[in-house]
C-alpha cells in the first residue's frame, strides 16, 4: 500500500484553510485510481494568531493538526514531514494558489520513478502570477539551470510530491521561504531525478507574504550558496570566464586597430583595465577548481561537475596550470627586462609605470597559476588516499585466498 501525505504549513489563513483542506480531501479517490491507496493531510499551524487552528480542528480525524511556534515556512515543512505516515510526501501553500487535483498526477510520475516531481507554473498551463513575480522565477529557473547545468523551468514552485526515502539526501533545507529553490538547487546537484509536471496557478486573494525584494535575494543567495557547496567551479569558474570576456572586449578596440593598420592609440588606463580583468578572472577561475577539490574531498565522492555542465572532472583544465604558470612568470620578467633595456622605466617617461605593473601582474597570475595546480594535486592526492586504502584492504583477503589454493593444490 502506498500512502499521500499532503503537508500544508498555514500562518494566519482563517480565510482559505477550510477551502484547501476540502480540496485536498477531496481527491482521495483519484489517488487511488493511480495506484495511492491512502491519504494523508496534514496542517501545520506555524503560530498563527487567528482562527486557523480552531478551523481545521473542525474537520475532525480527518485531518491531522500539529500547532508550533512561528518558525518559518520551511520549518513548518519539516515538522510536516516528520510527523507523515506517507511514502509520497507533498505539500502546497493554504492560499488556494495550486491545484490539489493535480496531485494524482504527480503522486503517477513518482510510482513511475521520479524522486521530485514539482508543479510547474510556469509552462503549459493557465497563470495568475503577477508579471513581477513570473520574471523573477523565470530568472531564478535560469540561474539555477545556469550553475547546476539541468534545464529546470520552476525552481520555486511550492506543490510538489517527493519519495520520503530522498529526505537524508535532501537536508539540510533553510526554514523560511527559500525552502523550494533550496531544495531545488540540492537535488539537481545531488542527480535526483526531477520531473515537472503543468499545473496551473491562481494569484491569492489578500495580500501576499511573499517579498519581491526581499524574498527574491534570499532566493538568489539561496541558489548561489547552496550550489557553492556542490559545485564550486561552475559559479567561481563562470564569473572568472565572465571577467575575462570583459578584458578581451576592454582590449579588443586598439588591438583590432592595430592589426588592421587603422593606428588606433593604445590608451594606458584602457590596457591597464583589461589587465586588471584578466588577472581576476583567473584568479576567480584557478579558486573555484581549488575549491571543488574540498568539495569533494569533503562528500568523498566525485560530484564536481565540468563548467559547462558535464558531470565528473571535465577537461580538467588545472592540470595545465603549471606551463601556463610558468609562462606567465617568464613573460612578465622578461617585459620587465626588456622595459629596463629600452629605457622604459625611467621616472622621467610619462607611462613609466605601465611596464612594471604589468610585469608584477603577469607574475602574479602565474604564481597563482602554479599554486593553484599544486593545491589541486595534493588534494586530488587526498581524494584518493581512502580510495586506494580500500583497495588495498581488499586485496589482502584475495592474497590468502591465492595462497591457500596454492597450499591445497600442493599437498594432493
Amino acid at each position: 500500500m502506498t500512502t499521500l501525505s499532503v503537508v500544508i504549513p498555514a500562518y494566519n489563513e482563517e480565510d482559505g484553510i477550510a477551502a484547501i483542506v476540502k480540496h485536498v480531501l477531496a481527491i482521495r479517490l483519484a489517488l487511488i485510481q493511480v495506484g495511492v491507496n491512502e491519504l494523508e493531510c496534514i496542517v501545520v499551524d506555524d503560530g498563527s494568531h487567528d482562527r486557523t487552528a480552531d478551523i481545521v480542528r473542525s474537520f475532525g480525524s480527518r485531518v491531522r493538526l500539529i500547532s508550533q511556534q512561528n518558525g518559518g515556512y520551511g520549518s513548518a515543512l519539516k515538522t510536516g514531514f516528520s510527523a507523515a505516515r506517507g511514502e509520497l510526501l507533498g505539500f502546497l501553500d493554504a492560499d488556494s494558489t495550486y491545484p490539489p487535483e493535480y496531485f494524482p498526477q504527480m503522486c503517477q510520475a513518482a510510482l513511475n520513478g521520479a524522486d521530485v516531481v514539482i508543479g510547474n507554473r510556469m509552462t503549459g498551463e493557465r497563470s495568475e502570477m503577477p508579471l513581477v513575480r513570473r520574471v523573477g522565477n523565470t530568472i531564478f529557473a535560469g540561474l539555477l539551470s545556469l550553475v547546476a547545468g539541468v534545464k529546470i523551468s520552476d525552481s520555486a514552485s511550492g506543490q510538489r510530491v517527493l519519495r520520503r526515502e530522498i529526505l537524508p539526501t535532501l537536508y539540510p533545507l533553510p526554514n523560511t521561504l527559500d525552502f523550494t529553490p533550496a531544495m531545488s538547487t540540492r537535488a539537481l546537484h545531488e542527480g535526483l531525478r526531477i520531473v515537472e509536471v503543468p499545473i496551473p496557478y491562481k494569484e491569492r486573494s489578500g495580500r501576499s507574504k511573499l517579498s519581491v525584494v526581499r524574498d527574491g535575494l534570499r532566493f538568489f543567495k539561496s541558489i548561489v550558496w547552496t550550489a557553492l557547496t556542490y559545485n564550486p567551479v561552475r559559479v567561481f569558474g563562470g564569473v572568472g570566464l565572465a571577467l575575462l570576456v570583459a578584458a578581451l572586449l576592454v582590449a579588443s578596440p586598439p588591438l583590432l586597430g592595430h592589426l588592421i593598420g587603422t593606428g588606433t592609440r593604445w590608451a594606458f588606463p584602457q590596457l591597464f583595465a583589461a589587465l586588471v580583468l584578466a588577472v581576476a578572472g583567473v584568479t576567480l577561475y584557478t579558486t573555484g577548481t581549488s575549491f571543488s577539490y574540498l568539495v569533494a574531498l569533503f562528500h568523498k565522492r566525485p560530484i564536481r561537475q565540468g563548467l559547462f555542465g558535464r558531470r565528473g572532472n571535465g577537461r580538467k583544465i588545472e592540470r595545465h596550470y603549471w606551463w601556463l604558470g610558468i609562462i606567465a612568470v617568464l613573460l612578465g620578467i622578461g617585459i620587465y627586462a626588456g622595459a629596463a633595456m629600452f629605457n622604459l622605466t625611467n621616472p622621467a617617461l610619462e607611462a613609466s609605470w605601465f611596464a612594471p605593473v604589468v610585469s608584477a601582474l603577469l607574475v602574479l597570475t602565474g604564481v597563482q597559476l602554479i599554486s593553484a595546480w599544486g593545491l589541486a594535486r595534493l588534494l586530488a592526492e587526498l581524494s584518493r588516499r581512502e580510495v586506494e586504502t580500500q583497495a588495498d584492504m581488499e586485496w589482502l583477503p584475495a592474497a590468502e585466498k591465492h595462497e591457500r589454493i596454492v597450499g591445497e593444490v600442493t599437498h594432493a
